[in-house]
């Protein structure tokens, strides 16, 4: 589909190409191809056709000239029963008459220098393109063709003047008239260098050969436009550009480069050609809605004009324009008064300036009724616009309109009018023009001045000065290169344009209420790296602010957030998402959050990393406080039971089983309690390693006293059976050698735990967690596993013995209060286990401590309560006589 596109517009072109060449053809006659024809042979104007206003003077080398002298067309109401009437235009541009009188006033000054062109004279023709590209087209076929006399029907001239065509032609000035013009010109490879036309499209030498121009390329001015943006940080700007050439190519390209640059296009319309103001009015409103505090304006003065008048209209402010070099020094919206509210700071490029001596002078030369100025078709228009007067004249093809208009008096002077003809603070395009012409001069002396090679075989021929080829003299212009009185090299590259240099010019209002273009930068394509230069402390903003104003889709993202696209929106469009725990972002508008290292955690306002709160079971928090005082309370009670005890250690109920086994019972008991407090504050290693082996040998020389009473118990009611005589193998020595072995075998499990793989503390450290948990790493989960099974081991070896005993005839069996007490050890243990598994952080450590507390406080309230409270409050059952009786009435 692409490959049928492409051939078809290539074969549109070359058809297009085929119709010009026909045309010209058709213009001059196809008579010329046979030159052994007869001498009377004529050249025959179409029937029917009028001749274009020109200006001309004769000279020996004719260059043609072309400016859009009005701005406008009338379209004529066609009957297509009859002739069509001439064109008319209207609306007379002082601007563009200005730059006419300049490439007049060089040619003038060549002349009159002759140090160019000694004894040689150039002359011009100059016709008025009105502004739109069939009237240029129009102008550019006469400037190829014969000079029309009257425009009578069947009028014909010589063979000679059939071939009066002009060697170059300087112009256009908008680019979409330079396009038609240039098509055709180059058909014939007639040079053609225009003083205003910047469309980057002009620099297709395939499609446009013969066109070259001293007005940079839109290229360049769009890059120094984003090179504008990305200086200032506008990230959602606006677009507004001329329905032609000019407008819509360079708009294209800014918007492509600002989207490269990774800002976005907030609005992009165009300005119809009509004006009319709905359209304009909706180009407004959008505006007005895209939230864009930046917009550029790519078009014509004209065009800007009409958007600048509906924003008034309609009231829209605080809008920072800039403007294309179009209309960035233009003085239609400079001068009126009603615009300085609304372009007040615009800014734009411009390029680059000159003042050109005796122009001035030269410009307010004109009187409108001498011999020249009589033979000037557009003196009559200018004179009557500038002085709103008649001359009771009518110059061909123009507009003449002297409804309510008092006859001139012939004693105006130009002197005495101030507007923008007359205006040489700003010679921009007239600098353009001037350097036109000299460029065309100085490649006609490079011509003429050629020294023809002797040989029989030069290198190259010189080209007959006397006959001058447009494409010979295109050659030439292409190598032209010279330094001008200006100290400005002049010269083309190899796309027919000229180095790019622009003013960066500031709309300020004076005191005196007059706008001014304040130069505050420049930008030169050539000067490498830093082309565009500023002077931000000399620049006034719109709303005569000196803030650089602000112009984003979203807001910029502050630290400590990060930038999130919103769905079906612009890149440029974005919600500001604050960093999740854990990430920061230190800088503005950061694409996305940064993870800080695991000992790291994100601050409160996320911009940096601190490091993690470390967390334990310590002194000072609620848990380790209140654990701490259960375990001191339990060490308390444990020593008001050794104080109870040893108070009535003479008592058969402290005595009935082994005083010594009980006192040791309650001193494990006491460091039972006291061990868990190695459990609380910062683990280290000492602590870790004293708080697992402290807690395994102490629980092993507790439940080992326990099982030497219980052992005690059944032996005692065994040895009273006849013939059973073991209670010499469990007297007092034999339960302390029980005891002693049992806890030996936990301190060679601790030893060699210690030895191999010793506990230590360890910093736990989860990612979606601000705290640094400091625990203690048993080292070998195998030796902790061994410690716990070897006291489980042992208390459940207490726990079947007691429960064997528990039915043994005695007034107060210490068997059944065995029982239970291990019942409640081995329950709280059993629930120990997946508790301290599944316990996250510190909370394992409270998991254990309590296991140990409640354990102990078991211990203790299972197997000494019960005797405390006979001590103490049934004293009477404390007696011999009580124990023993429940015995006899078993036995009887």
């Amino acid at each position: 589909m692409n490959h049928f596109w492409m051939r078809s517009v290539q074969h549109s072109l070359s058809l297009r190409r085929t119709v010009l060449v026909f045309l010209g053809l058709l213009l001059c006659g196809i008579f010329s191809y046979n030159s052994h024809q007869d001498q009377s042979q004529q050249c025959k104007i179409i029937p029917g056709s009028m001749p274009l206003p020109v200006l001309k003077r004769k000279g020996d080398i004719i260059l043609g000239g072309l400016f859009s002298l009005h701005d406008m067309v009338v379209e004529p109401s066609l009957s297509f029963t009859s002739t069509p009437p001439p064109t008319q235009c209207t609306r007379f541009n002082f601007r563009t008459f200005r730059w006419m009188q300049t490439m007049i006033f060089a040619i003038e000054e060549i002349n009159r220098d002759g140090r160019l062109f000694p004894n040689i004279t150039l002359g011009y023709k100059i016709y008025d393109s009105c502004s739109t590209p069939h009237q240029a087209l129009k102008a550019a076929m006469e400037l190829m063709g014969t000079e029309k006399a009257s425009g009578v029907e069947g009028v014909t001239q010589s063979k000679g003047t059939c071939h009066e065509t002009v060697p170059a032609v300087i112009g256009d000035g908008g680019s979409t008239q330079s396009l038609v013009v240039a098509r055709f010109l180059g058909v014939f490879h007639v040079p053609q260098v225009s003083y205003f036309s910047s469309c980057a499209c002009l620099s297709d030498k395939k499609e446009f050969p013969a066109f070259l121009r001293t007005m940079p390329s839109d290229f360049f001015q769009v890059d120094a436009l984003v090179q504008l943006v990305k200086h200032f940080g506008w990230t959602w700007v606006g677009v507004i550009a001329g329905d032609d050439a000019y407008g819509r190519s360079g708009a294209n390209i800014f918007a492509d480069k600002v989207r490269k640059l990774g800002a976005c296009v907030a609005v992009h319309e165009i300005i119809p050609k009509n004006r009319a103001q709905i359209a304009i009015s909706s180009i407004v409103s959008k505006i007005r809605l895209s939230g864009a505090r930046v917009i550029l304006v790519f078009a014509v003065e004209q065009d800007a004009a009409a958007l600048f008048d509906e924003a008034l209209r309609e009231g829209l402010t605080g809008i920072q324009w800039l403007a294309s070099e179009a209309w960035s020094t233009a003085a239609v919206l400079s001068i009126p008064k009603n615009y300085h509210h609304i372009l007040q700071g615009s800014m734009g490029f411009a390029i680059r300036q000159a003042h050109i001596p005796g122009l001035q002078d030269f410009l307010l030369r004109l009187r409108p009724m001498t011999p020249d100025a009589l033979e000037d078709p557009f003196m009559i228009p200018f004179w009557e616009e500038m002085f709103q007067c008649s001359l009771g004249l009518q110059a061909e093809g123009q507009e003449h309109n002297v409804e309510g208009k008092p006859p001139c008096s012939g004693a105006e002077e130009l002197g005495n009018v101030t507007n923008i003809y007359s205006d040489v603070s700003q010679l921009r395009i007239s600098y353009n023009v001037y350097k036109a012409v000299y460029a065309i001069a100085h490649a006609l002396k490079a011509m003429r001045s050629c020294v023809k090679e002797k040989g029989p075989f030069p290198l190259h021929a010189c080209p007959d000065a006397d006959n001058i080829q447009p494409w010979q003299l295109l050659h030439y212009i292409k190598q032209v290169g010279y330094l001008n009185s200006f100290g400005d090299e002049i010269k083309f590259d190899q796309n027919g344009d000229p180095a790019a240099m622009y003013d960066l010019v500031n709309w300020q209002l004076s005191p005196n209420g007059k706008m001014e273009f304040a130069t505050i930068g420049k930008f030169d394509e050539t000067a490498g790296r830093q082309k565009l230069q500023i002077q931000e402390h000399n620049i006034v903003w719109n709303g005569n602010q000196t803030k650089v104003p602000l112009s984003v889709c979203s807001s910029i993202c502050p630290s400590g957030t990060r930038k999130a696209i919103r769905p079906n929106f612009p890149i440029c469009c974005h919600d500001c998402v604050v960093c999740t725990a854990g990430e920061i972002s230190n800088q503005t508008d950061a694409i996305e959050c940064v993870r800080c290292l695991p000992e790291f955690w994100s601050s409160a306002d996320r911009t940096a990393c601190i490091p993690k709160e470390v967390e334990f079971l310590s002194f000072s928090d609620t848990m380790g406080i209140t654990l701490m005082a259960i375990s001191l309370i339990g060490s308390f009670c444990t020593c008001v039971v050794v104080f109870i005890f040893s108070c009535h250690r003479n008592t058969p109920i402290v005595r009935v089983n082994n005083s010594e086994l009980s006192f040791l019972l309650l001193f494990s008991l006491t460091l039972c309690f006291l061990c868990s407090l190695t459990f609380i504050g910062r683990p280290s290693q000492w602590s870790c390693m004293l708080r697992h082996t402290a807690f395994g040998i102490t629980f092993v020389l507790c439940v080992s006293c326990i099982l030497g009473k219980t052992i005690v118990v059944l032996m005692a009611f065994k040895a009273t059976l006849p013939g059973i005589n073991v209670m010499k193998w469990f007297g007092p020595k034999q339960q302390k050698a029980i005891i002693i072995c049992c806890t030996l075998v936990q301190v060679i499990i601790c030893t060699v735990w210690l030895l191999v793989a010793p506990p230590s503390p360890h910093q736990l450290m989860p990612r979606e967690s601000a705290i640094v948990i400091l625990l203690c790493d048993e080292g070998s989960p195998v030796a902790f596993a061994l410690v716990l099974g070897y006291i489980g081991l042992l208390a459940c070896l207490c726990l079947v013995l007691a429960f064997l005993a528990r039915k043994l005839p005695d007034n107060f069996n210490e068997a059944r209060l065995i029982t239970f007490s291990m019942l409640i050890f081995c329950a709280v243990w059993v629930a120990f286990v997946p508790a301290y598994i599944s316990s996250p952080g510190k909370y394992s450590t409270v998991t254990e401590v309590f296991a140990i507390l409640a354990s102990s406080y078991g211990l203790l309230g299972c197997i000494f309560a019960p005797k405390c409270y006979i001590i103490l409050l049934r004293p009477e059952k404390n007696t011999r006589k009580h124990l023993m009786s429940k015995v006899a009435t078993d036995k009887f």
